[in-house]
């Protein structure tokens, strides 16, 4: 702060003593103002001795992510010992007990150390990676590190939600990829406007590189999700003789299932199963196919299912509920959030489509394809694993007909189905026909549903599917 000019304009009138007694008071004044310059300035240089300036080696923390996650384990790195990053670049894919979560980095820098291997669980608030940054970061305290880390960045990110952790599209031209798909072609030295993306919007995965580089001769692989296809996932698997005993830690999505289904054990279940003629629907799909090229969306039978599902629970809304903890009241739920049971390399997962009362056959159909193929890549977010409201399980993409499911807490109803298949039945004549039939096996919670309500609801859900007009006609 700058002493002010002090005019001394002394009049004829005023002594010398006074003259001399203003002058004494100018110069204390003066001290008191340099000393606080000097205070203020001293302080001042204590301060950028404890900023972060270029070549300071950062610790980059693992910030909470959410819902009283403690740990999660390390499913991927993006980046080794040495890598130059930048703001917003993905670090790591981390996995927990109810979400993969992209790490992004908050500083531009060398990475200088790793604390974790992969498949290693880190911990909420310690270090994961060492980087050594590149330029000063202007007030960035080494006491405030831990406060930031915390922080939204003030440039728009990445979402950690996004499924397929997805980079932003920088213009019209730019290939849709990952900044893993990225540095995999990168390494191998491919020009990714070259390569052919078989995701959603064109999107190129990892896949695709591999396919341009023809380490992998086979076709893109179809996302949807058909009952019909049963043995595809089975003629995927091979099963090889263990030479040793090995021990494999709990983690991830079988961490979260074991804590459901532990609690499952608690509910009392009914179960309830039926038959249904599916020969309209079939009809309905075939006719639905040509406008599925046009929108880019494959139809397949799940999405009826689901959507006739959804259609059921608004006259029966008892079925799309849950109970507090001291089961001392029953929430109906307004939205039917309609979870979809999904065998993924990392287990068991249960996402769910939101809204499905709101949502039409083909944006089902869209969110079912998403999920599936974020299933299979363990990149299911956060948001789709969460608020649940009924179940459906799909066993016959597998194989099989009837099932004895397992209630998904704090649902109170569940639903598996088992794989089409064409039969002999009976006509009205008496005559016999070749049908196709699907069977269901329902399971309820004998605390909040009856067996007569679930019989009704059943039974309108199977009228919607063996008469796919009246449930078109229901739609909003």
């Amino acid at each position: 702060m700058a002493v002010p000019e002090v005019v001394s304009v002394v009049d004829d009138n005023i002594c010398a003593a006074q003259t001399t007694q203003v002058i004494s008071a100018m110069f204390l004044l003066q001290r008191c103002y340099s000393a606080g310059a000097g205070a203020r300035l001293a302080s001042l240089r204590r301060l950028q001795t404890t900023s972060i300036a270029y070549g300071s080696l950062v610790p980059f923390k693992l910030s909470d992510i959410g819902e009283g996650i403690a740990e999660v384990q390390v499913k991927e790195w993006h980046v080794k010992v040495g890598d130059r990053v930048n703001q917003f670049d993905n670090i790591c894919e981390v996995q927990s007990d109810k979400a993969a979560v992209s790490i992004t980095s908050r500083y531009d820098g060398v990475i200088k150390k790793l604390y974790y291997n992969v498949d290693d669980v880190a911990k909420v608030g310690q270090p994961l990676i060492d980087i050594e940054l590149d330029e000063d970061l202007e007030g960035a305290s080494t006491g405030d590190q831990d406060s930031q880390a915390s922080e939204a960045p003030k440039t728009p990110a990445i979402s950690s939600s996004t499924p397929t952790g997805a980079s932003v599209q920088q213009n019209h031209t730019k290939k849709l990829a990952t900044p893993a798909v990225r540095r995999i072609a990168m390494e191998n030295k491919v020009n990714i406007s070259h390569v052919t993306g078989s995701g959603k919007d064109g999107r190129v995965l990892k896949e695709d590189v591999m396919r341009f580089l023809g380490q992998i001769t086979t076709a893109p692989s179809d996302t949807s999700y058909t009952p019909h296809a049963a043995s595809t996932p089975s003629a995927k698997w091979q099963p090889s003789a263990l030479k040793e005993d090995q021990i494999v830690p709990v983690r991830g999505y079988t961490r979260a299932m074991v804590k459901s289904m532990s609690e499952a054990l608690k509910i009392p279940h009914f179960g309830y199963n039926d038959e249904i003629n599916v020969d309209s629907l079939v009809i309905l799909r075939n006719q639905l196919k040509h406008v599925g090229k046009e929108r880019g969306v494959k139809m397949s039978y799940m999405p009826m299912f689901i959507k006739a599902a959804s259609l059921a629970l608004t006259k029966f809304p008892m079925l799309n509920a849950s109970a507090d903890e001291k089961f001392e009241n029953i929430i109906y739920k307004a939205s039917h959030n309609i979870c979809i049971a999904m065998d993924t390399p990392g287990g068991l997962v249960v996402p769910n489509i939101k809204n499905c009362e709101q949502r039409s056959l083909w944006e089902i159909a869209e969110e079912l394809n998403r999920l599936h193929e974020a299933g299979k890549r363990q990149q299911i977010s956060r948001d789709d694993l969460i608020g649940g409201t009924f179940t459906l399980s799909n066993i016959g993409a597998i194989g099989g007909t009837y099932a004895s499911p397992v209630i998904f807490p704090p649902q109170v109803a569940i639903g598996a189905l088992g794989k089409i298949e064409k039969l002999p039945r009976f006509d009205r004549d008496g005559k016999v026909y070749p049908a196709n039939l699907v069977k269901v096996s329902w399971a309820a919670d004998h605390r909040v549903v009856d067996g007569a309500t679930m019989a009704r609801f059943s039974n309108l859900w199977k009228e919607y599917l063996e008469n796919p007009m009246i449930m078109l006609s229901e739609m909003r």
